[in-house]
């Protein structure tokens, strides 16, 4: 059974920031915007006493400093990291603990070089800022395609059940670009009939699962066969290992 509730708080157009609670004990997930933030601790009587960062961005940081000031919570984040410095660094091979739940840190460079991820094991959690998408990865700014390619390996390992909290209402864009890609993907489809559904209602295609994402996403996908034909088909692909495939998508939906 589930130690913590997680619920997602939204900031700017599409961020979302993620609240993990366990009674009135709160922490919050890559709070780059603190109005919402305090709106929803006032609104749930919560008491935030920590903060989790994946990496350095504003739209993910922006908030930290000013929920600091205001409710004296600690702060758990990457080492190096331009953001920083925070109370606690972390790196691969560190936990942090997130109201008696222990969190396992991950090293996932590409999207910036300082990234981290969040695990729990116990609860099947991952929050994986802007590594990971629902149907989607994040682009390649500081690191290199091999690099973000390997981050992803990292997190297609994962057990199938563990839902993933990403920071972005992307999906639709995602998934229709991956139905380009793949376009005889039946799991796919259906996946993205169910998000539209969700989404016409105003609901968060978010937390989604790595089995969903084994599935659908094709960041996570450089060994199907139906992927490499349509790169070869399109021109984009001039080395078909995983690293070639996985870069001519990013490529592709760089300009998409």
């Amino acid at each position: 059974m589930n130690m913590l509730t997680i619920s997602p708080i939204r900031a700017f157009s599409d961020n979302y920031i993620w609240l993990i609670t366990r009674g009135n004990q709160g922490f919050v997930v890559d709070p780059g915007e603190p109005g919402p933030v305090v709106t929803a601790l006032q609104a749930g009587g919560i008491e935030l006493t920590g903060i989790l960062v994946t990496h350095h961005h504003f739209d993910h940081t922006g908030a930290v400093d000013a929920l600091k000031a205001e409710t004296g919570c600690e702060v758990w984040g990457p080492p190096d990291s331009p953001a920083g410095p925070y109370d606690h660094t972390v790196r691969e091979g560190d936990t942090a603990s997130v109201l008696g739940v222990d969190f396992s840190v991950l090293n996932v460079p590409g999207h910036t070089l300082d990234h981290i991820a969040y695990y729990s094991a116990t609860e099947r959690a991952l929050f994986c800022g802007d590594t990971l998408f629902v149907g989607g990865c994040g682009r390649v700014f500081e690191g290199t395609p091999p690099q973000m390619r390997g981050s992803l390996e990292k997190l297609r390992r994962l057990p199938p059940d563990t839902l993933i909290f990403c920071a972005h209402e992307y999906t639709l864009a995602n998934l229709r670009f991956a139905r380009l890609v793949e376009p005889n993907n039946s799991a796919l489809s259906e996946f993205l009939s169910a998000c539209e559904a969700k989404r016409a209602n105003d609901q968060p295609t978010v937390p989604s699962s790595i089995s969903d994402e084994l599935s659908c996403n094709p960041f996570l996908r450089w060994e199907s066969p139906e992927i490499v034909k349509t790169l070869e088909a399109s021109g984009r692909l001039t080395d078909d290992s995983p690293d070639g495939v996985f870069t001519a998508v990013r490529e592709w939906k760089n300009t998409a």
